[in-house]
């Protein structure tokens, strides 16, 4: 019986031996199989090479972890780490979060269009000062208004001069007595138009011609008439006044036609040039415009503005453009060469060099210097440094900049530290290789001595 009972447990005992060598076998290669696939996916799989700060902080770390606010630092795979200095990374969460907007920088004709404040102001080819050349009074003061308006030819006012009639008498005298002399006494006649002429030029220094003579019906008195169609823009004097040789009396101004200064920055004046059209509105015309072209640029930079003077002449038939009327004149430049064009705000400007920062992948920026020309409302003419089709940010690019310095100012020493990191994930990858190596020749090692240990049992 006891030996039906050992055969039976040794058959169970053998049974269970092969049916263990055969699940062995068979499990073998499926474990195999397992493992290899694993490599695989890590194989095919980006390799991290460290982990950055997610503010664009140029720490690193060699394993995950969060910064002080809680925030995943982010893995740098291979092929991601940026090659250029200052170049820029940023995750998708920071790109909307910064409000990053980015435009084609496109081949275009740039026409600037220049506004400058400008003034209403007398043609000073169109005025004219009354200022006799002798010295006398203010008999009657006809043109007795400012703002009057006068006629060619009609009376101003009436001067008395003893000078005039002085000069008047001795040119009368003179001249009878040459023709009374005439034909008796050749010689003396000779003498009193000698005496006639020396007065009749004085008289015409004055500019008061011999035919004006007497004009007034009194020899000590003149008439001055408007010498021409004109408006009395300034009367220093009143009826009665006496005046002296050279003083101004009146001043006349044709206000048909008048200046219209613009003063443009000084920067913007080597677009213009004479020719070009203008138009000029103001306020007090609500509406209307004036159109006329520039007839002048002055050489000469005001100092206080530094903006320098652009001068229209416009028609003014109808007296609306008042000297000293405000308004806004318009000019458009002739249009530069074709030329790679990108909106202003995507120019960011130092002082001594400008910048604009080009996105050369989703969320990869570079900053790259550029050579400017001309500056528009919309936008900037770019002559080196992009290219046409190339992204550009226009707006949060201050921010990337400021963050592409950091980055470029601290490039050696972020190298450093990423040299530094990579080699730490290196000796922690090499130390958890040997760990596991250990690991498994420990585990093994305690079966091993279990089977001994039984063996001798």
């Amino acid at each position: 019986m006891k030996t039906m009972n050992w055969v039976a447990i040794a058959t169970i005992a053998l049974s269970a031996l092969g049916a263990g060598v055969w699940i062995g076998r068979a499990s073998a290669p499926t474990s195999m199989s397992l493992e290899s696939a694993s490599a695989a996916e890590r194989e095919s799989e980006p390799k991290i090479l460290y982990y950055r700060n997610p503010m664009g902080l140029p720490d690193t770390s060699p394993v995950p972890k969060k910064d002080s606010m809680g925030m995943d630092y982010i893995p740098v795979f291979d092929g991601e780490a940026p090659t250029e200095p200052g170049t820029v990374v940023l995750p998708p969460e920071k790109v909307q979060r910064l409000g990053v907007r980015t435009s084609l920088a496109s081949r275009e004709r740039l026409t600037a269009v220049v506004r400058a404040s400008a003034s209403v102001e007398v043609d000073e080819t169109r005025q004219f000062v009354v200022a006799p050349r002798f010295d006398g009074w203010i008999e009657r003061l006809h043109a007795n208004q400012t703002g009057m308006a006068v006629r060619r030819g009609q009376p101003l006012m009436t001067l008395y001069s003893p000078e005039l009639l002085a000069a008047q008498e001795e040119f009368r005298i003179a001249d009878e007595a040459a023709k009374r002399l005439a034909d008796s006494d050749p010689a003396s006649a000779a003498a009193m138009n000698q005496l006639r002429d020396a007065a009749n030029v004085r008289l015409r220094n004055w500019q008061v011609a011999g035919a004006r003579l007497g004009g007034t019906g009194d020899p000590a008195r003149l008439a001055l008439n408007a010498p021409m169609d004109a408006i009395v823009i300034d009367k220093p004097v009143v009826e009665g006044d006496r005046f002296v040789a050279g003083q101004t009396v009146l001043r006349l101004a044709d206000l048909s036609t008048v200046w219209v200064i613009a003063q443009v920055p000084v920067t913007q004046v080597g677009e213009l040039s004479v020719g070009q059209a203008a138009v000029f509105e103001t306020p007090t015309l609500p509406g209307a415009s004036r159109q006329g072209q520039i007839d002048f640029i002055y050489p000469v930079v005001a100092m206080e503005s530094r903006t320098v003077g652009v001068r229209l002449v416009l028609p003014n038939p109808d007296g609306q453009l008042r000297p000293g009327v405000y308004g806004e004149v318009t000019l458009q430049s002739r249009p530069d060469d074709d030329a790679v064009v990108v909106p202003r705000s995507a120019i960011i400007d130092s002082g001594t060099r400008q910048v604009v920062l080009v996105q050369i992948a989703e969320g990869r920026y570079e900053p790259r210097t550029v050579r400017i020309g001309r500056r528009t409302s919309d936008g900037v003419a770019v002559l080196e440094g992009l290219a046409d089709g190339e992204a550009v940010v226009v707006s949060a690019n201050f921010l990337i900049d400021a963050e592409s310095n950091l980055t470029s100012a601290l490039q050696g020493l972020t190298t450093g530290g990423e040299d530094d990191a990579h080699d730490a994930a290196h000796d922690s990858e090499d130390a958890a290789a040997d760990h596991g190596s250990h690991a498994t020749e420990t585990t093994a090692d305690p079966h091993a001595g279990h089977a001994g240990h039984g063996e001798e049992h």
